[in-house]
């Protein structure tokens, strides 16, 4: 044993030096346990993905999508060796089975989904065949409408928003809240399964509002973008951005082209400018269908069609 002199007294330097050695030693594994429980608490992410249904047949496709905070890359497995790096789609099985489907997010977060592929679907009478008939894309806080086509007497709507039954009836007028893309559930007392429309709702002024629609995209496509620009015209927002977008894209520069409307008071007929100039002093107004008739032989758009209804309150204008 080694001893020093401090005032005479012998002084024990090994006992010292055990002792803070052991100080040492527990700082670091109380700093190693802080941040080990600052990484699970603070640092761990969930997949929120989702497949709209667990049992499907050959004649139909499974529909995926994923809504992981932050997420920025995504790979999809179908359990047979075919892949996807979309965030959102549909995939179609070409054999009947039992397969895993299995999402990885980012590298690192997985999930896995069940689904059964089936023959064929069973045989279904003609008047109980359900259908919805609808936009496909939206903005928060602007009222859209659903229409139940099909013989049923009970129709109940879930949004998808508040985990409940939204609405009842055969025609259901309804306003989204956050962005994000829904799986609208409706359900009757004459189809043994729910019926199912998928939408994306956009922020005011986002891409949606202002993206192109490319040459052989779907119908629907551009309908529902051309409903969406005539939405944001009549919610006041930047008419010309809005107007000559239309203009230029569908009817190549002219303003005269014939405009059919239906709305609360009718059917009536107008041209393109005045239909949209009138728009901006409406208020209240909900475009429901907008649909475009080609010149032959012609990209060119000779007749806009409109479908549209008044809401009870008119909208507060923005510009």
């Amino acid at each position: 044993m080694k001893n020093d002199y401090n005032d005479g007294r012998p002084v024990d330097t090994n006992r010292n030096t055990y002792t803070f050695l052991y100080i040492f030693l527990a700082v670091v594994v109380i700093a190693g346990i802080i941040f080990l429980l600052r990484s699970s608490l603070f640092d761990k992410r969930v997949i929120n993905a989702r497949i709209l249904k667990d049992e499907i047949t050959l004649n139909e496709h499974l529909v995926y999508s994923d809504n992981t905070a932050n997420a920025k890359t995504w790979l999809w497995e179908f359990g047979n060796g075919d892949k996807s790096i979309q965030q959102n789609g549909s995939y179609h099985f070409k054999k009947a089975g039992d397969y895993i489907i299995r999402l990885t997010v980012d590298g690192n977060l997985t999930q896995q989904f069940p689904v059964s592929v089936k023959d064929s679907t069973p045989s279904m009478a003609a008047d109980t065949l359900i259908t919805i008939n609808g936009p496909t894309q939206g903005i928060v806080n602007e009222q859209v409408r659903l229409e139940a086509q099909g013989n049923a007497r009970i129709f109940e709507w879930s949004f998808g928003e508040t985990g409940r039954v939204d609405i009842k009836g055969p025609t259901a007028l309804y306003t989204f809240h956050n962005p994000g893309i829904y799986l609208i559930k409706l359900s009757t007392d004459k189809s043994r399964r729910p019926v199912y429309h998928r939408m994306r709702i956009s922020n005011p002024d986002s891409s949606f509002a202002n993206q192109i629609v490319n040459p052989g995209e779907s119908e629907r496509r551009v309908i529902d973008d051309i409903r969406a620009h005539l939405q944001a015209i009549a919610n006041g927002r930047d008419f010309n951005r809005h107007y000559y977008y239309l203009v230029r894209r569908y009817f190549c520069g002219d303003e005269k082209v014939t405009v059919n409307l239906e709305d609360n008071d009718g059917s009536k007929r107008t041209d393109l400018y005045s239909y949209c100039m009138r728009l901006t002093f409406g208020g209240g107004i909900n475009i429901d269908e907008a649909q475009v008739t080609m010149k032959p032989k012609s990209n060119c758009s000779s007749m806009l069609s409109v479908k549209q209804h008044a809401t009870t309150a008119a909208p507060e204008k923005r510009h």
